[in-house]
């Protein structure tokens, strides 16, 4: 990249970094350092605020580099994440939102313990959320990563590295001096800024091509390099048994794991009533919906204005994508036009990085404050101790984040986060679906179905092609691959509902009747809720 961008970039990250700073700062004057505060931003937000701040949080890196970048690389296959990643939306908004808001306080293991001993259940609740929340955090990290690799030509792996620590500070910053109420309102200004971003540049393609979309499309397949294969089933998933099962099992982690992220379900707690939390979810099925179709035009222009093998040969995962197409649509490297469009392109992408990091991390450090620090110490821990440990927990969790982002930065970020959602459908939607509708269900059956479906996850990674036996792999050069599959989701999420249930029949604890019906009552009519 020329000088020209990297200024103009580096001048638009500026602005938006200090926007945030200021916005989180003017917060931190106004807190009175609650818990509901931090957690929840006082329960404040209208459900317009909160279905921006659930699409800021939702539409990540993995949305705007990393589908873009699939489809450019592998057309029709590459839509499966736009596609799993807006239905998962129907399964929150029939299942979850209205009763988790009318059972919980802040956290996932709030509605769980609710009819269980909250001890073992907190700890394991707490344990998976933060897992979930590390991985998601990573993807996010790739993402910045692959971004400065190409501002700045992709010369220094020191700036990628330096780039990387600087997010996880960011972060760190805006969670623990702002809490929710900064984190949400950075979230809802990085959702207009990406829809704006988004509008413009799917507008420039078609304009490039005169609004034939049929066009659009042959020329991608022309320029893909795989002709019709491009836009027909079968480039990516579609060799082997083996890549078709992936194709299932990406698939169902996608649609089934939305219901289960920790900083979606604490969403639902910054709204006054359930009845808000549902409309948040409208609001947001509206803004998301929207912003997917527009990555699959985003997706096909890059490989027919782009080139496959110029998307490919900038990043071999395809995150650099849309800043490619942007640079072209703007009139090309040495344009004016150019050089504004990929800087405000770039830009974007790194305010997504930033108010998805913040949200993230303020869910994970919540899990740890509300449910690990405060299970182990129950007698004595206050809610200020609590907050106190939540921004200590920010800190912690972002050099975690930081490590394991400079580990995996030439891995595709919308990949990434399939495997966090595969977690999050395994281990956090069985236990919440079982505590919110079925009467029999015990402490016991709670606990096993969280390490039954997390455990199995973690461990079919590590033996997976992600980690190892092959070119793209996380340690290339070692092979310990026992399980065919990249994404573990379609094993590991029928094995937390299987540990659910076996975990339940073969208790000695009864079922405690009386606080299923007090659960069921509150979640379906909100009496007694927070």
């Amino acid at each position: 990249m020329t000088g020209d961008h990297q200024t103009l970039a580096l001048l638009l990250f500026g602005v938006f970094v200090s926007v945030t700073l200021a916005i989180t700062t003017w917060v931190s004057r106004n807190r009175h350092g609650s818990a509901e505060e931090f957690y929840a931003g006082g329960r404040l937000f209208s459900p317009m605020e909160n279905g921006f701040a659930i699409a800021g949080d939702y539409m990540s890196a993995a949305s705007f580099l990393g589908i873009s970048g699939l489809i450019a690389l592998f057309g029709y296959d590459g839509l499966l994440y736009s596609v799993g990643f807006l239905v998962a939306w129907l399964v929150v908004l029939f299942l979850v939102a209205e009763l988790v808001r009318n059972c919980g306080r802040f956290t996932l293991a709030d509605v769980v313990a609710a009819r269980m001993r909250e001890r073992p259940v907190r700890i394991a609740a707490g344990t998976s959320s933060v897992t979930v929340s590390v991985l998601y955090l990573v993807a996010q990290m790739v993402g910045a990563g692959s971004l400065v690799a190409l501002l700045l030509g992709g010369t220094s792996g020191a700036a990628q590295a330096w780039t990387v620590i600087g997010v996880g500070a960011l972060m760190v910053i805006y969670v623990s001096l702002g809490g929710m109420r900064a984190t949400t309102w950075i979230q809802i200004v990085k959702a207009v800024l990406l829809m704006c971003g988004a509008i413009a540049l799917t507008v420039l393609v078609l304009v490039r091509f005169h609004g034939d979309f049929d066009q659009l499309l042959r020329t991608a397949a022309d320029r893909s390099g795989h002709g019709s294969q491009f836009l027909a089933p079968g480039l990516k998933y579609g060799g082997d048994w083996t890549a078709r099962l992936d194709f299932i099992s990406l698939g169902l982690a996608l649609v089934l794991g939305t219901a289960g992220l920790p900083h979606i379900l604490s969403r639902f707690y910054t709204v006054p009533t359930a009845r808000a939390a549902r409309r948040s979810v409208v609001w947001s099925i509206g803004l998301i919906g929207s912003f997917y179709l527009m990555t699959i035009v985003l997706g096909f222009g890059a490989a027919a204005i782009v080139g496959s093998d110029a998307v490919r040969g900038s990043n071999a995962a395809g995150n650099t994508a849309v800043p490619l197409l942007a640079l072209d649509l703007g009139g090309g490297a040495d344009s004016t036009g150019g050089t504004v469009l990929f800087a405000m392109v770039a830009a974007i992408a790194f305010a997504t990085i930033l108010a998805v990091v913040a949200g993230i991390t303020l869910a994970s450090s919540a899990s740890v404050a509300h449910d690990l620090y405060a299970s182990l110490r129950r007698k004595h821990a206050k809610p200020r101790s609590e907050v106190a440990v939540a921004r200590v927990a920010a800190a912690g969790i972002g050099v975690v984040a930081i490590g394991l982002g400079l580990l995996a930065r030439d891995l595709n970020v919308a990949f990434l986060v399939g495997l966090a959602f595969a977690v999050a459908a395994s281990a956090n939607l069985p236990v919440l679906l079982y505590s919110l509708f079925w009467r029999n269900f015990t402490t016991r059956g709670a606990v096993w179905s969280v390490y039954g479906g997390l455990l199995p996850s973690l461990v079919l990674v590590l033996l997976s092609p992600v980690v190892s036996g092959g070119p793209n792999s996380l340690f290339p050069g070692v092979d310990f691959q026992y399980f065919p599959l990249e994404n573990p989701g379609l094993a590991s999420i029928p094995l937390g509902f299987l540990a659910g249930w076996l975990g339940t029949v073969t208790s000695s604890e009864p079922a405690d009747e009386a606080k299923h019906a007090e659960t069921e009552v509150r979640s379906l009519t909100g009496a007694g809720a927070v």
